[in-house]
């Protein structure tokens, strides 16, 4: 698959996608990126932002397998990843799949399930597999976790440990609309769900061509170069207590790859790493003691960097 069918094909999902969701163009090209590049994404909002929403209109927008499951306190490991059981009419133990069998998962509200739950999704979001009592069982590709959590609301809350955090290749915050787009999103939702008529625009094996084209993107060693040059300044803040891993840094250029196709290019610009360091390199950062504004410093933190690092300027063509 060339390139410019990639850019075609995200330029489907998305049209289908603002069917429904109002004034988040940059929001779901974000995410397409994460998909393509065969990461998870994190969707941190308070309530009735649109983060259920999002994450549904993009799965009703491909012809693959959905489930949705609401996290909460009492929700156990083998509900996600399936147990065995004793069958009394076969006289056998037999499988029964749990929710991470399936290619777009939402996870609603991570953060209530208890941290044992929360650690099942671990090998399934990096290895593309689970293992139950002992038997390994490969997920069907593509698998894509879209994740959501409210991160004002506390009580009766699980916060998601680095461990967890570092599985997402990008978090993101829906952020409130302005008010002509609140408007329209109150025309089109005050009498009928139009996330509810959605038809998909492209089918699983396009989606995996797609996934394997942006292999293909091309990363010049000085926009390489560059990325680190961001990734050690994180380490060398006197406000971070740990900045961003090495498997970070490689993160920010498969999302940066996938980010440039969706836009059209065959190579990575400069632009690309700058649009990605917030939402692929935040929530990878642990600050100095705690503060309620964590969100704030971070995105300050990661522009003055920004403007710190020199910008290559050569032609980063092949």
């Amino acid at each position: 698959m060339q390139i410019s069918e990639v850019q075609l094909l995200s330029a489907k999902i998305k049209e289908n996608m603002e069917k429904v969701i109002v004034g988040k163009s940059d929001k779901i090209d974000l995410i397409l990126a994460a998909l393509l590049a065969k990461g998870h994404v994190l969707l941190e909002d308070v309530p009735g932002t649109g983060k259920t929403v999002l994450a549904k209109s993009l799965a009703k927008s491909i012809d693959t397998k959905f489930k949705r499951i609401q996290f909460t306190p009492d929700l156990l490991p083998s509900d996600l990843i399936g147990i065995n059981y004793f069958n009394q009419k076969e006289q056998e133990f037999v499988f029964r799949q749990g929710a991470l069998f399936t290619n777009i998962l939402l996870a609603d509200e991570i953060n209530r399930a208890t941290p044992r739950t929360q650690s099942s999704l671990l090998e399934s979001m990096e290895e593309k597999q689970i293992t139950v009592d002992g038997v390994t069982y490969v997920l069907d590709q593509p698998f894509f976790v879209i994740a959501t959590e409210n991160p004002v609301e506390t009580q009766g809350t699980f916060p998601l440990p680095e461990a967890q955090l570092d599985r997402f290749l990008i978090q993101l915050s829906m952020g409130y609309t302005e008010k002509a787009e609140t408007v329209k999103i109150l025309e089109r939702f005050v009498n009928e769900v139009p996330a509810a008529d959605l038809q998909p625009v492209i089918t699983k094996d396009q989606l995996l061509e797609m996934q394997e084209a942006i292999k293909d993107v091309y990363i010049h060693p000085d926009v390489a170069g560059y990325s680190v040059d961001i990734v050690e300044k994180t380490r060398q803040e006197e406000a971070v207590q740990l900045g961003v891993s090495p498997r970070g840094n490689l993160a920010l250029l498969k999302a940066a790859q996938a980010l440039a196709a969706i836009r059209g290019r065959e190579f990575v610009t400069p632009d690309d790493i700058k649009d990605l360091a917030l939402p692929v390199l935040g929530h990878r950062i642990l600050l100095r003691g705690s503060s309620r504004n964590r969100s704030t410093q971070i995105e300050n933190l990661i522009s003055g960097i920004l403007e710190t690092v020199e910008v290559p300027t050569e032609n980063f063509k092949r």
